[in-house]
């Protein structure tokens, strides 16, 4: 069970069928889901018609709709701040700025292939080369970013089509490897065991001192490990 706007569904069939993946949702059971789910759908009107058939309830009067480990200040400062940048419009794409986006990355990677051609493997063009080529790489990477949270075309479906292009195609790696662990990432930010850029702990983060602290800490005390890092 999950709480969006004070409305208690139950999701234990529907996440298995949840186009952003069982996880992301299921990281949020019983806890109340409001603002990652006004963040993760563009397209709420369509949403809440698939919730009506999951409504098992609502919150009592004196229920508070927040978690117990978040302030209710900040959590309205957050609202009212998404609300803000709603109506100025800064959440609406433009289009021209991502088409000059896409198209410095097609020119960047083909003048990497085009140099070796023309000047051949020499230490000059192939230095060249690498750099056009890396650019384009790390420039694809954010943009297909962008297309991965659907911020470039209103329908979803065309923002998941050009990241299949750019990150299949041009990067040669799956789209849906990244949007499953970039999903849970955004969905739990920083949680332990939740958030898929923290599970390589310890091994990566063994240098570090916070996080295995906060770890041993939530071991040996009866708080929710999840989110101290929060």
């Amino acid at each position: 069970w999950l709480v969006v706007d004070r409305k208690v569904y139950d999701v234990s069939q529907f996440s298995k069928r949840h186009p952003g993946g069982s996880r992301v949702i299921s990281h949020y059971a019983g806890q109340d889901a409001t603002d990652a789910f006004v963040a993760f759908h563009n397209d709420k009107s369509l949403v809440k018609k698939y919730l009506k058939s999951l409504l098992i309830g609502e919150l009592a009067p004196d229920q508070p709709s927040f978690e117990s480990n978040k302030k209710k200040s900040l959590l309205e400062d957050f609202r009212e701040l998404r609300c803000t940048i709603e109506k100025m419009g800064l959440l609406r794409p433009n289009y021209f700025f991502f088409f000059l986006i896409f198209l410095h990355l097609l020119v960047l990677d083909a003048a990497s292939w085009l140099v070796l051609w023309y000047f051949g493997v020499s230490l000059v063009p192939f230095l060249a080369g690498m750099v056009f080529f890396t650019t384009a790489q790390i420039q694809m990477g954010w943009f297909q970013h962008d297309l991965g949270h659907c911020s470039v075309f209103r329908k979803p479906r065309w923002n998941h089509l050009l990241q299949i292009v750019v990150i299949n195609m041009l990067k040669g790696l799956p789209a849906s490897w990244w949007n499953h662990l970039h999903n849970q990432h955004h969905a739990k930010p920083n949680c332990f065991r939740k958030d898929p850029d923290l599970n390589m702990h310890p091994l990566l983060f063994s240098l570090g001192k916070t996080l295995s602290m906060e770890v041993c800490k939530s071991r040996f005390s009866h708080r929710k490990p999840e989110c101290d890092m929060y």
